[in-house]
């Protein structure tokens, strides 16, 4: 069962155990995993994170970290593709409200699973779409 939509750096801010980690967004994670259950993480975030890598913002380690996240069965992560579905979603998410396209595509996920966006991007929690 998906619980909830990582933003890029709720992903990364917990994979990590950054403290920025907001704790009702560390709370969403760690119910989470303790009841088996998963929160997805947009392709887009990881596109997002190879951009971001290249422009020196993160460690050249995140994305392999990420990915071994990812790839781990047993790892509360889970990647999330980017559907037809989930772009269908993005008409119920404002462009007005959330400008960036990336982070419409994380909204608009969170949207198609019914399930809160865990995320601290200002534009994303004061828009419709439900956060933590």
């Amino acid at each position: 069962m998906i619980a909830g939509v990582a933003d890029t750096h709720a992903a990364l801010w917990y994979l990590f155990g950054d403290p920025r980690l907001s704790a009702p967004a560390k709370s969403a994670f760690d119910a989470a995993a303790s009841s088996r259950h998963k929160i997805v993480l947009s392709v887009i975030s990881l596109a997002e994170v190879v951009y971001l890598v290249e422009k020196g913002r993160l460690p050249a380690s995140a994305y392999t970290d990420l990915q071994k996240a990812l790839h781990d069965p047993d790892h509360v992560l889970q990647e999330a593709p980017v559907t037809s579905e989930i772009i269908d979603a993005m008409l119920e998410v404002s462009r007005v409200d959330i400008p960036d396209m990336p982070d419409r595509i994380v909204a608009a996920t969170a949207v198609y699973f019914g399930v809160p966006a865990i995320s601290r991007d200002g534009r994303i929690r004061t828009s419709s779409v439900k956060t933590v």
